[in-house]
């Protein structure tokens, strides 16, 4: 289906990276795009082309004329292709778009990533704002929002979407680990990211995840930097920097969806506890997303002192902005971490992000109940002179 994506590339004059997990649609946008040359390095046979030959990609860009689009899609697959890229961009005053799903290994490669002249920006699964009035919440957080999970939900095709998201961690190991030679020991790879998978919005304990997955526990910061630079997840630290030494994160996956196949959990409802963490992750993530498509300039952590803990934190430039507390059900967040919370940020709003809530309240300690809609609304209405398209 043709969603509306609040990321308008139409709209971006200058060169630029374009990077998303597998499945975020990535190439469907840029196929739409009027490209003057499109080179699809997805096609093995351009891939090996390239590989032997990176000059003949230099002989197609001189025959193009000043100011014409080029989009190479995959660029991580043959990363010397940046080198010419860079000279597209200074001597045949070409435009470029890039796309991929990691910068990993171009950056281990030593590879060229043209030093500021291209921006770098991201494609995310579908917002709720995106899907719009088709948004189902429930199904949001048991099978994700991938553009084809959408799709085919929106057309009750729920066991395409069970198959299609089974096959996900097997091809994302096999298409962006393996083939990547993101690293060599691919069995203790797959150990680790079930294991990972099972901790998904939880503190995590970097020497217990080393136990369960059998591996050094510097082998687990390893690969949890490669599911970060794959864009598979990210970490959520906490706001306070003496605690941020203590290397205890969080670690969100980027879907929904994707996570419980990872966890194995496709078949049956989301249990209370589950539906938990789905919430915080589905919310996390929404934050990011609007944050990175509107342009904000903020940090997202979480708050924690002693046993107090507030799950989002917003800070701008000057300072914390505002704070979400995630609820599943009508309950409210304790009044100890209210004071605690107080007390460290008293001109600071809390709110509580609520699945359920339809209306919004406000509570005897000023604690500010809203649905989850209006809370990412009231997210948006910050820096409200962001905008999405970009000048370059």
């Amino acid at each position: 289906m043709d969603f509306q994506r609040l990321l308008k590339l139409e709209h971006i004059s200058g060169s630029f990276f374009l990077f998303g997990p597998r499945m975020t649609g990535k190439t469907y946008l840029l196929r739409r795009l009027k490209a003057d040359l499109f080179v699809d390095l997805l096609d093995p046979e351009e891939e090996l082309k390239f590989k032997r030959s990176p000059k003949e990609f230099w002989e197609q860009l001189r025959v193009l004329k000043s100011g014409q689009l080029v989009i190479v899609d995959e660029i991580q697959r043959v990363p010397v292709l940046l080198d010419y890229v860079q000279k597209g961009i200074e001597e045949l005053k070409l435009r470029f778009i890039l796309s991929g799903s990691s910068a990993r290994k171009l950056r281990r490669g030593s590879a060229n990533l043209l030093g500021g002249r291209a921006l770098d920006l991201r494609l995310h699964p579908l917002t709720s704002i995106e899907i719009g009035r088709d948004f189902d919440i429930d199904k949001a957080l048991s099978y994700g929002t991938l553009p084809l999970i959408v799709s085919f939900l929106l057309e009750d095709k729920e066991e395409d979407v069970r198959r299609r998201l089974k096959t996900y961690g097997t091809v994302y190991i096999k298409e962006e680990v393996q083939a990547e030679a993101l690293t060599r020991n691919i069995g203790a790879f797959q150990r680790f990211l079930n294991v990972a998978a099972q901790m998904n919005g939880e503190t995590i304990e970097f020497s217990s995840i080393a136990r369960d997955s059998a591996v050094p526990m510097s082998t687990v910061k390893e690969y949890f930097s490669i599911l970060e630079d794959t864009l598979l997840g990210s970490f959520l630290w906490p706001w306070d920097r003496s605690e941020r030494k203590k290397a205890r994160p969080k670690f969100y996956f980027f879907d929904c969806g994707v996570v419980r196949a990872l966890q194995n959990r496709l078949v049956d409802p989301p249990t209370p506890q589950e539906k938990g963490h789905l919430f915080e992750t589905f919310f996390y993530n929404e934050l990011r997303w609007l944050r990175d498509y509107y342009e904000k300039p903020d940090e997202i952590s979480f708050w924690r002192e002693g046993k107090q803990e507030v799950d989002l934190l917003v800070t701008g430039p000057k300072g914390p902005l505002m704070a979400f507390e995630c609820k599943t059900s009508s309950e409210t967040i304790s009044e100890a971490a209210v004071m605690a919370f107080r007390k460290r940020f008293p001109k600071v709003k809390l709110y509580i992000a609520s699945l359920r809530e339809t209306s919004s309240r406000k509570l005897k300690n000023d604690v500010v109940v809203l649905p989850w809609r209006k809370a990412l609304e009231t997210y948006c209405s910050l820096h409200s002179e962001s905008s999405i398209s970009r000048e370059h």
